[in-house]
């Protein structure tokens, strides 16, 4: 709806590094508007700016200047600490290579973001068990990694990210290292996380058909939005 409230707002962000005595921008101005339960998908070339546009929103890193808002919260003012403490509940991380502990089971790998919660651990086992049931791996709680093929792998990674039922979840190249067959199958999820749990995401590609699978594509060169950028309709 027009009347509701972006669940992301980034106001003429600028970010740069320092090299030396070299300055290296990466983005330049930036400013765009997320709403709620939508996926977004952010498309363009290496080094346009992309992981570090996701990184500003996820609180995994601050703009030079202007403003991020995720929510109610200002997160471009907030401290490392400040940070910390609030990607905890506000954020679920999905990466291209799962960052998944290779001796802990699918169920501890998904428990890990709830032990830094104040909760019971019967709390946590009823929330891990819902996260891997939704994800479809009710019956690989006891495997690690090693046993399981990508797809599972990414799906623990999935059940991860929602365990502490987030407000953005966030996905860097998700089918990056995905064959084709495991590609689909992890997107159908993500459609399913948006759609029946009304999750918002934002999606780095370099892959069309994740990015065909988005309600709107942004594509970034050179740390700006560019021309290009479109609206794919979902069907």
């Amino acid at each position: 709806m027009a009347s509701e409230q972006p669940i992301v707002r980034v106001e003429n962000v600028h970010k740069y590094f320092t090299r030396g005595s070299e300055r290296v921008d990466v983005l330049n101005g930036l400013s765009l508007e997320v709403r709620p339960c939508e996926t977004l998908g952010l498309m363009g070339p290496s080094g346009s700016g992309k992981t570090t546009l996701l990184n500003l929103i996820a609180g995994l890193d601050r703009p030079s200047s202007g403003e991020v808002w995720v929510g109610s919260d200002r997160i471009s003012t907030m401290n490392e600490s400040q940070l910390a403490r609030w990607r905890t509940t506000a954020i679920g991380f999905i990466f291209q290579f799962y960052h998944l502990l290779p001796v802990l089971s699918a169920y501890e790998n998904v428990e890990l973001p709830l032990l830094l919660l104040p909760m019971s651990a019967a709390q946590r086992r009823q929330q891990v068990t819902t996260a891997l049931e939704l994800v479809g791996l009710e019956n690989r709680m006891s495997h690690r990694p090693g046993q399981l093929s990508g797809g599972q792998q990414q799906r623990v990674g999935i059940a991860r990210a929602i365990v502490t039922d987030p407000l953005l979840i966030v996905a860097d190249e998700p089918t990056g290292d995905l064959d084709a067959k495991s590609a689909d199958e992890i997107l159908n999820l993500m459609e399913e996380l948006r759609s029946g749990l009304q999750k918002t995401i934002i999606l780095v590609t370099h892959d069309p058909r994740a990015a065909q699978r988005t309600d709107r594509v942004l594509m970034l060169d050179k740390g700006r939005l560019v021309d290009g950028a479109s609206s794919l309709t979902r069907h």
